[in-house]
Order: C-alpha cells, then structure tokens, then sequence
C-alpha cells in the first residue's frame, strides 16, 4: 500500500473488497510509509507536517484495541510520522496489535521472504549526522527525524544475506530511467514541481538508489511521490529488481496492489489484482 496518512479503515476496507472480489486471501499488508500511527493528543503534537493536517484519523482506535487489523500490517516511517514514538522503536516493534514498524532499518522474515525496509525521505542536510532529535521535538526537529541517515543505509549494506523485497518510503534516485517516464509525467497531477526533480536530478534517494544496487533485491516497493510506478533495474549480474511506486491512499487512487508470492516460482511475485480508490 502507498501512503495511508492513518487512514486505515480505508485500507482494509479496500483490501476486504479485493479478497472478494478476486477469490484471494492477503496474508501479509506491507505500507511504504506515511503511516501515521498517532496514538492520542500528544503523538498528534509531534506530527511532521503542516497543522491544518494534524488530524487523529483511524490508528488510535487499533492501538486501544478498539479495532483489530484483519491482516498482519507491516510498515516503514515516511516523510510525516509522529516521532516520539518511531524514536522509540529505533530497531522497530509492534505498534498495535498485528501492526508491526520496521524501525529506521531493518529486516524481517516472512515465510521464505526476507524483507528489508528503511525509513524516512532523503536529506543531504541531515543525511550524515546522526540521530540527535528528542524531546521536546519543535518543528525543525518533527521533520529532520523524518529524514533518513547514513547510518542505517549502511547498516542494510553490510546484510550478508541476500534480501528479496525492499520497502522505502522515497524512491530510489533515478528510477524514472528504467520506467515508462513520459506516462508518469503525462498522467502525474503535479507534472510540473515532478520534471523539475528529474531534470535536475533531485527525485528521490541517491542512498537508495545506492542500496538498491548493493543489495539487488528482487522487488523494490515505495510510496511518497503519489503516483503508481512500474520500473525495470537490471544489474550487471544478468538479474533485475521490479520497482513498483503506489499513490495515496485516496480515492480513484491507484494505492494498492496485491501480488502472489510462490519463492519457487520463476515469476516469484505474480499481481494478482490491484485497487482505485479501493475499488
């Protein structure tokens, strides 16, 4: 799923629709940040992002209990998450209930799949520093702990297993080469500020882009720049990693895709069936 911005009835409610709809069952939901997970009043304090958007939304009602994921949730921080608590999890954890943060970077073993996710959006200003936010977070401090940090890039470069699946929040820099780019920008709302970051090369994560020829993964899955986004990496060893990027979870979005995962399988990961607006 792309961004959810906490809005996860929604997302479960368009995953529900797919199951039916498709005869299939989700065993794994995996978000690629903006997730949101604001347990009350205070978390909302700590938010990055704009006030007008400080909005409770849905995660509260499944941290209390109120409301039970129907599928297991894992997630990775995005550009506007509530700090105070991801600081927390630096080396992720559960945050609900059957919703499980990845931390800063990590990895998990699901079934036969290794899954590695790192959090938070590229900044060169806070890239090479360390993590040095805390409480009492003002507004610099809510958005450079959103940023992600050398530090944990590095960690997932030195894995010395292979990993199958990576999740991020900003795409890899670059990515737009190996896609269909003119369809991107054909078909992007905000065509104009989405050229101007790749003509000057500014979209997105170089660390990523980095990670993403280091590690080689079979599959790359991001979010953040509100477009669904299918690309092709290939690697001088003859392998590719398949890119996919999903919108926000909106409706008439394109903000979900359901895939088949079969390790034995030449195809590995088959899509099965995708969702607009959780149609």
């Amino acid at each position: 799923a792309g961004c959810s911005h906490g809005e996860l009835d929604r997302v479960y409610a368009a995953v529900r629709r797919l199951q039916e709809k498709h005869g299939v069952s989700v065993d794994l939901l995996v978000c690629c940040g903006d997730f949101q997970a604001v347990r009350d009043a205070e978390d909302l304090k700590c938010l990055a992002g704009p006030p007008r958007h400080r909005q409770m939304k849905d995660f509260h009602q499944y941290y209390t209990g109120e409301k039970r994921a129907p599928v297991t949730t894992v997630f990775v921080g995005g550009r506007h998450e509530a700090p105070n608590l991801l600081r927390e999890l630096y080396y992720g954890g559960w945050v609900a209930p059957r919703i499980y943060y990845m931390g800063y970077a990590g990895v998990l073993r699901v079934g036969p799949l290794r899954i590695a996710g790192v959090s938070g959006i590229f900044s060169h200003g806070s890239y090479f520093r360390g993590h040095f936010e805390g409480p009492p977070y003002d507004e610099n401090t809510r958005r450079s702990a959103c940023h992600v940090r050398e530090w944990d890039i590095v960690r997932l470069e030195k894995l010395s297993e292979p990993v199958d699946i990576v999740v991020s929040h900003d795409w890899p820099r670059g990515i737009w080469k190996y896609g269909d780019c003119d369809a991107l920008l054909r078909e992007h709302e905000d065509a104009g500020e989405l050229r101007r970051g790749i003509e000057e090369n500014t979209l997105g994560s170089p660390a990523s882009m980095d990670l993403l020829r280091k590690l080689r993964p079979a599959f790359w899955f991001s979010a953040h720049s509100n477009a669904k986004f299918p690309a092709l990496v290939p690697h001088d060893d003859g392998t590719f990693t398949r890119f996919l990027a999903l919108d926000r979870c909106q409706e008439q979005r394109d903000f979900l895709q359901v895939l088949d995962v079969d390790p034995a399988s030449p195809s590995f990961l088959r899509p099965l069936a995708s969702a607009e607006g959780g149609g």
